[in-house]
């Protein structure tokens, strides 16, 4: 007996929700629908998210992304860490379309970042993905011209979402928050124990902001990376 097809998924009413909580322009709003739409295309043949978070796509990826901007409002020239679905990658490019602005996203993964591409040229969004290893990204000279035409300007944010523990997301982001950028790490509720491994090679000062889309999650926010070289403990996001 032949498979029987998926049926399409309802998102209006998840999306209007979404869009309640973190507003957009119609501009934006059209450009996240082509998104959507291809994804949802992608996702039915590659697994770039997790099955059963497509009946909240809006409010568990999107509307998780967009609320980054509340952060850091005047920041123009973002930068992606493993930006696998595109969260909260292409989201922010989809923003900064109208913005001027740009986002980088680093992708390892070949059939990810064909997708991210794709999803990029079809939404009409400001970004350029760059499928490499974080750890291949020359990123100490990330604000020198021969980098490439597309980035003629410091990285204003630094981010990334379900890529990497904390310890080691914050010695990829390090060169670049000691030019002046600002570090935005999505998390979860292990937070606490990501905060306490990075604490052994890190010296920071977090800043947490509680997720307004997934419970128990968190943002945490760094402007200042050193290595580690005396007891300086960071606080905690429970304090």
């Amino acid at each position: 007996m032949a498979k029987s097809p998926t049926p399409p998924i309802d998102l209006r009413a998840d999306k209007a929700a979404a869009l309640k909580l973190t507003p957009v322009s119609r501009e934006t709003e059209a450009r996240l629908d082509r998104y959507v739409e291809v994804l949802l295309e992608w996702q039915a043949k590659t697994n770039l998210i997790a099955p059963s978070t497509l009946p909240n796509l809006w409010t568990r990826h999107i509307s998780d992304s967009l609320q980054l901007l509340d952060i850091a409002p005047s920041a123009r020239t973002w930068l992606d860490f493993g930006s696998g679905g595109g969260f909260p990658g292409v989201v922010l490019a989809c923003i900064m379309k109208d913005a001027g602005g740009m986002v980088h996203l680093v992708e390892r993964v070949g059939k990810k970042a064909a997708f991210l591409r794709e999803a990029v040229r079809i939404a009409g969004a400001a970004g350029k993905v760059h499928a490499t290893d974080i750890q291949d990204l020359n990123i100490k000279d990330w604000d020198i011209e021969n980098v490439g035409d597309s980035l003629r300007r410091p990285v204003d944010c630094v981010t990334a979402r379900a890529v990497a523990p904390l310890h080691l997301l914050l010695g990829f982001a390090q060169p670049l928050v000691k030019q002046g950028a600002k570090a935005l790490f999505l998390k979860g509720q292990d937070v606490e124990s990501e905060l306490t491994e990075a604490t052994k090679y890190w010296n920071i000062e977090p800043k947490f902001h509680r997720s307004k889309t997934e419970g128990g999650g968190w943002i945490v926010e760094v402007n200042e990376i050193v290595h580690r070289s005396n007891s300086h403990a960071a606080r905690s996001p429970s304090t």
